[in-house]
């Protein structure tokens, strides 16, 4: 009587547990919807239901094995509750979660990504990917399922191994594309909008698609890179962490000038800039340096902040036409390559 007792308390004590916790994954889950970040929300939904089954599952277990004797219970049935039926019962449950995991991953990030593309080959795409992960998954826990009951599974390791081969071999360049797809979307180096630069492709974003990032270069091509290229290339995003751009602005003077009226002069249009154009900030305030003696000038850099990265050919438009203007009025020469032969007799 004390064994039905402890037994029964054990799989109350379980119910309640696995109660409990679905309480805590709901809470969790209501925090995880006021972050940016789908990934928690995902990992959450994934685990609530099959970690509260694999609690009650355990404290049944527990109940039967240690206050109950199996066989005076299930007779000729209590292998059932052998360890290794246990454990395969715990595969399964596992499975299921991961497989909840991958399903709903591939099925977020996949989806918004092929909203952004206006064909629907993208989406059936997604489709086939989230039925394969599923099943792939669920193939490989029956298999350790079946290995854990002593079934000999190596005819089926067999089949598996030639037609995945088979499958990755016709689709690597599609799946590895869409998981570096999802590991722009996860790791956010850049958004749609901003501007970067992939090796030497310079130009917008338009679209993060589950194959492709498509970026406009600044003579308004199209350029379209796999997401594999783009997740193992260094990529300089001129828009993060804010939209200003530092710009450094080239001038040279001939040899001879007054070095402080030249300063002087540039830190002026510097000032005037920030204070007339639209396109330059008064803070950081601009700068002016005196970089080196070259052969046939003196070279200046004048440093002055853009309001947005893709201002940079109006900033340095303004500044060099005043540049030309100020130091025509001042006398100040604008010098060009030149070479002194000197010949003796």
């Amino acid at each position: 009587m004390n064994s039905i007792l402890y037994g029964s308390a054990t799989i109350l004590a379980g119910i309640v547990a696995a109660f409990v916790v679905h309480e805590v994954f709901r809470w969790l889950q209501k925090r995880a919807d006021l972050t940016e970040s789908k990934l928690d929300d995902i990992v959450l939904y994934s685990l609530d239901k099959p970690l509260s089954i694999a609690i009650i599952v355990g404290s049944i277990w527990l109940a039967i094995t240690l206050f109950v004797d199996p066989e005076g219970l299930l007779g000729e049935y209590a292998w059932l509750l052998s360890g290794q039926y246990f454990a395969a019962v715990a595969t399964l449950i596992a499975a299921w979660a991961v497989s909840s995991f991958v399903y709903s991953f591939i099925s977020l990030y996949g989806r918004w990504m092929a909203s952004k593309t206006e064909t629907d080959l993208d989406d059936r795409i997604v489709r086939v990917l989230e039925i394969t992960a599923r099943y792939v998954v669920w193939f490989i826990a029956i298999l350790m399922v079946l290995r854990m009951l002593d079934v000999d599974i190596t005819p089926l390791i067999a089949g598996a191994g030639i037609a995945g081969l088979a499958v990755a071999l016709a689709a690597q360049d599609i799946i590895s594309n869409f998981f570096g797809g999802a590991v722009i979307l996860v790791d956010r180096p850049f958004a749609v909008n901003d501007r970067i630069k992939i090796d030497t492709y310079l130009g917008d974003v338009i679209s993060i698609g589950p194959r492709s990032t498509r970026i406009k270069t600044m003579d308004y091509q199209l350029v379209t890179i796999p997401n594999s290229k783009v997740a193992s290339s260094v990529v300089i995003n001129y828009a993060m962490p804010d939209v200003k751009l530092k710009i450094k602005v080239p001038i040279s003077v001939a040899y001879g000038s007054d070095i402080k009226r030249v300063k002087e002069i540039l830190l002026e249009i510097g000032d005037e800039a920030a204070a007339r154009s639209e396109y330059v900030l008064s803070e950081p305030a601009p700068s002016v340096y005196f970089l080196e003696f070259a052969d046939s000038s003196l070279n200046f850099m004048l440093v002055i902040w853009a309001k947005a990265f893709n201002l940079a050919w109006d900033v340095q438009d303004f500044v060099n036409t005043r540049v030309c203007e100020r130091f025509a009025e001042e006398g100040i020469e604008i010098p060009f390559p030149q070479m002194d032969v000197h010949m003796r007799d």
